[in-house]
């Protein structure tokens, strides 16, 4: 089967500033697949080019087999559901109101997206709120409303533009439930974020992104696997207060020293045996953590910079 999204040395300029440099991706069908990166990486001028926001100036683009040249064709753009970084419902409408003027841009009678509308508002978890003014919605009850207009089309790929940004811990897992169940039935999705464990929790594949580039891609796991060790102890301790030779001491030990945002991090194959013996390298085990290593690590390690949740 054929890849449903593919870009081949995409790039994307704004006067002098180069916001894409030449990137390439490929994207299969039922699978999710982030762009993960900091703001201004490049992430939503990615987006913008696949679903017709934004023109292709550079390089080619393809959605189901067909080029786009320069702007997403409107027989295409009505396979996308757009979830945008932005709560942008209308304020002066009920939540089944904001479904049925939305599907209205799909040509759905206002009967059929009433009857789709309900089925969605149960599917997010707010059907109890089917005749509320938006704007006495959560931000989670917000988000998960955007989303269900999104699927009023029943597109075949969803949009996702950082969306759990501002929900609290529980609003983001409640709507990371309902984005798996919409994996698990088909549904492919282009996922954009600067949440690692969001990207951990969802993507099945991955690509970093830093500067208008790509600089790795792959599953989470092969990611971790490829660029670093699977352990990691934290050294809460400021550069210049660690022990002389510490690079030394760590490397006889078998461990990896990397210094990332002022910060020294050491990746090891055997983490118990290295927190046993990390008073050997003149470390107190009190400023020191030890834990598995994730994307975090990886994303550090790849961009040197340290994304705020």
């Amino acid at each position: 089967m054929g890849y449903i999204i593919q870009a081949e040395k995409l790039a994307k300029s704004y006067g002098d500033f180069q916001a894409l440099k030449g990137i390439s991706f490929k994207i299969n069908k039922g699978e999710c697949f982030g762009f993960l990166g900091h703001n201004g990486a490049g992430k939503s001028t990615t987006m913008r080019m696949i679903y017709g926001l934004s023109t292709v100036t550079e390089g080619w683009l393809e959605v189901l087999g067909e080029r786009i040249t320069p702007l997403t064709p409107s027989h295409l753009k009505k396979i996308f559901g757009i979830v945008p970084q932005e709560d942008n419902l209308d304020p002066d409408l009920t939540v089944i109101e904001n479904l049925q003027v939305y599907g209205g841009y799909f040509n759905i009678a206002s009967k059929e997206a009433m009857a789709r509308g309900q089925e969605l508002l149960e599917f997010m978890g707010i059907a109890d709120k089917i005749n509320v003014n938006v704007e006495k919605l959560s931000g989670g009850a917000k988000r998960r409303l955007v989303i269900a207009r999104a699927l009023i089309n029943k597109p075949e790929i969803i949009i996702l533009d950082e969306p759990t940004t501002g929900l609290d811990p529980q609003a983001r897992r409640l709507v990371w439930q309902k984005l798996r169940k919409l994996k698990e039935e088909g549904v492919t999705m282009l996922l954009t974020t600067h949440y690692m464990e969001e990207a951990a929790q969802l993507c099945d594949r991955l690509a970093i992104m830093n500067d208008g580039l790509i600089l790795a891609e792959g599953t989470p796991e092969e990611l971790i696997n490829k660029y670093v060790l699977p352990f990691v102890i934290e050294v809460r301790a400021s550069v210049d207060m660690l022990p002389p030779n510490i690079n030394e001491k760590i490397g006889a030990m078998g461990g990896r020293a990397e210094y990332m945002v002022d910060s020294l991090f050491i990746f090891t194959e055997n983490g118990r045996a290295m927190w046993d013996n990390i008073d050997k390298t003149g470390l107190d085990q009190h400023t020191c953590y030890l834990r598995p290593a994730n994307l975090e690590d990886v994303f550090l390690k790849l961009t040197g910079k340290r994304e705020e949740s």
